[in-house]
């Protein structure tokens, strides 16, 4: 019998989904075209993950010593989720509650610590497959544990669903390049910056727009958008209720690197934010078309073999069903969220002009 009674954990996860809507608002959208049965512990798998990057991250100012003691109580929360008795705050007990529901491998956690391990450490990258082993720990673990929760344990889904994670965070970090070297770090493949003539402590040092960092963020963006293709291939071997919100975050991740190519692939002096609008846009597109089969059986990238191993062994009799959303409720929740996205592109405008400052 679950130690977890359903009215703990439905508390637990609309708080989690509350503080999503906040911290994690691309997230909070594309998972609203998710069926309530997969959204629902999705919000509690990003909430524990937000929490455990928010404890490490928002102590970079701080000591390495201090950022290496984050990430050790990190995994001890970890331990105490595993051995059911989680720590009393909304986000342990939920995750607490969908990994006794969903048997996830404990593995596949861990990576994505092990992933905020190498960033308290200020670890470098050398190399294009060493971004993609950081990669694969932070974000392509996450997608593993979302495909466990929409019933996908298949080898192939599994390999695309890693693909899309790294991706996402490819774009990530080319969106905050200049963000991240003015906190002393640097996720661009170091080899690329130094056979272009950089000197990556230099520039660390004083980290100003230039044009080579401006080719290797567009290099990197070439090698995401290989994958965002690889990866959206593994949309039509998910259950066809999940289809349209994975197709909407992976169109909602890769505009982001399509407005950094608008900026000149210029990340240092300026961020990139993608409007409201093109949301919009993306979305309805994301529910009007699936993407092909074509790279289906592509093998893994050899950094996410381990995770895909992980999940593809573990086995689970899942008792809930999986409801499918009717195409009118699908079209009803896109009609909201379009208008959502409108509101929120207006109150941004407006909070804007207030902090404008006046002429003369």
């Amino acid at each position: 019998m679950s130690r977890y009674s359903r009215e703990q954990l439905a508390q637990d996860i609309a708080a989690c989904r509350s503080m999503l809507r906040g911290n994690s608002k691309t997230f909070f959208v594309a998972s609203l075209l998710l069926p309530r049965t997969v959204r629902e512990p999705a919000s509690a798998l990003y909430a524990f993950c937000r929490v455990a990057d928010d404890a490490v991250d928002v102590d970079v100012k701080g000591s390495q010593r201090d950022r290496l003691a984050a990430v050790h109580e990190l995994r001890y929360r970890l331990a105490q989720v595993y051995a059911g008795t989680p720590r009393d705050y909304p986000s342990d007990r939920a995750f607490a509650g969908i990994v006794e529901k969903y048997s996830i491998p404990r593995a596949l956690p861990e990576a994505l610590i092990e992933g905020f391990e190498w960033d308290a450490t200020g670890r470098r990258y050398r190399d294009i497959s060493a971004v993609e082993q950081y990669a694969a720990r932070v974000a392509a673990s996450v997608g593993a544990m979302m495909s466990i929760l929409m019933r996908t344990r298949d080898a192939q889904a599994l390999a695309r669903a890693c693909d899309l994670g790294v991706a996402m965070q490819l774009s990530n970090i080319a969106r905050d390049v200049g963000e991240d070297a003015r906190m002393g770090r640097i996720y661009l493949p170091t080899d690329w910056l130094e056979a272009r003539g950089l000197d990556v402590d230099a520039w660390l040092a004083n980290p100003t727009p230039n044009t080579i960092v401006q080719e290797v963020t567009r290099d990197l963006l070439a090698h995401a958008d290989t994958l965002y293709a690889r990866a959206l291939c593994g949309v039509s071997s998910l259950p066809p209720a999940c289809q349209p919100g994975i197709h909407a975050a992976g169109l909602l991740y890769a505009e982001i690197g399509a407005e950094v190519a608008r900026r000149k692939f210029d990340s240092v002096s300026t961020r990139a934010v993608v409007p409201a609008s093109v949301k919009a846009r993306l979305l309805m597109r994301a529910i009007a078309t699936t993407p092909n089969a074509d790279a289906l059986a592509l093998p893994p990238l050899s950094a996410c073999q381990f995770l895909v191993e992980a999940a593809a062994s573990s086995e689970h009799v899942y008792t809930v069903p999986l409801y499918e959303v009717e195409w009118w409720n699908v079209q009803a929740r896109l009609v909201w969220l379009v208008d959502f996205l409108e509101r929120m592109e207006r109150r941004d405008r407006a909070a804007r002009e207030q902090t404008r400052p006046s002429p003369g």
